[in-house]
């Protein structure tokens, strides 16, 4: 019986980047204690790529625990005051009811589809352009 480090972790991800977002999809059933680090470190660096609105695919996820919650969390605060930050793909029973419990509904960005996500970024896109106009 042995103990693996941390450093021999391995999270399987897609990312996705087009002109006015990106797309990351986590490829894992369990967004837990032992994903939720590598999933900050991705959502950080990320950011500081300058990735503009991340959408973030979470259909392959069917559990998630308060380190998982805290990761998304991170996520939205790093959005927050530049661009969008979306959680699309939420279909597992589980997933739903920690997210209605938690009442995170209210306070993150939740779109059913990919397709409606990118919709929605785009029609912020355009929104944020006409206010900007506006103001001129």
């Amino acid at each position: 019986m042995g103990i693996k480090p941390f450093q021999d972790i391995i999270m399987k991800f897609e990312v996705e980047k087009e002109e006015k977002y990106t797309i990351f999809r986590l490829l894992e059933n369990n967004l837990n204690s032992i994903m939720a680090p590598l999933l900050k470190a991705e959502f950080v660096m990320l950011n500081s790529e300058g990735v503009k609105n991340l959408i973030f695919d979470m259909s392959s996820i069917h559990f998630v625990d308060s380190s998982g919650l805290s990761a998304i969390l991170t996520a939205n605060r790093l959005w927050k005051d530049n661009g969008l930050f979306v959680l699309t793909g939420i279909t597992h029973p589980n997933v739903i009811k920690l997210i209605d419990i938690s009442r995170l509904n209210s306070v993150l960005t939740i779109v059913p589809t990919i397709e409606e996500s990118v919709e929605y970024v785009f029609m912020d896109e355009i929104e944020k352009e006409l206010y900007t106009e506006s103001d001129d």
